[in-house]
C-alpha cells in the first residue's frame, strides 16, 4: 500500500482542526499527538496512515470508555 502524505492545511480540513493547533501541537508537544515528518525546505507531512491511526485510536462505544494514548 502506498501511502498518501497530507500538508498541514489538508490535515487541519480533514481533522477539523486549524493548522495553527497541528503547529502548536508540534511545538509544545500539547493537544493531538500525531507523527509528521519534516521536509528539508521545512515544510510538514502528515501520513495518511497516521491520520487513521490516530482517529482510530479515538473510538468509542460508550462514554464511560477511556481513549487509548497513542
Amino acid at each position: 500500500m502506498i501511502d498518501s502524505y497530507n500538508t498541514t492545511i489538508e490535515t487541519g480540513k480533514q481533522l477539523r482542526l486549524s493548522p495553527k493547533a497541528l503547529a502548536n501541537s508540534r511545538s509544545n508537544g500539547k493537544g493531538i499527538n500525531l507523527p509528521y515528518i519534516k521536509m528539508d525546505n521545512g515544510s510538514v507531512r502528515y501520513r495518511q496512515s497516521d491520520i487513521d491511526a490516530y482517529m482510530d485510536s479515538r473510538v468509542l462505544n460508550h462514554t464511560g470508555e477511556e481513549v487509548a494514548n497513542v
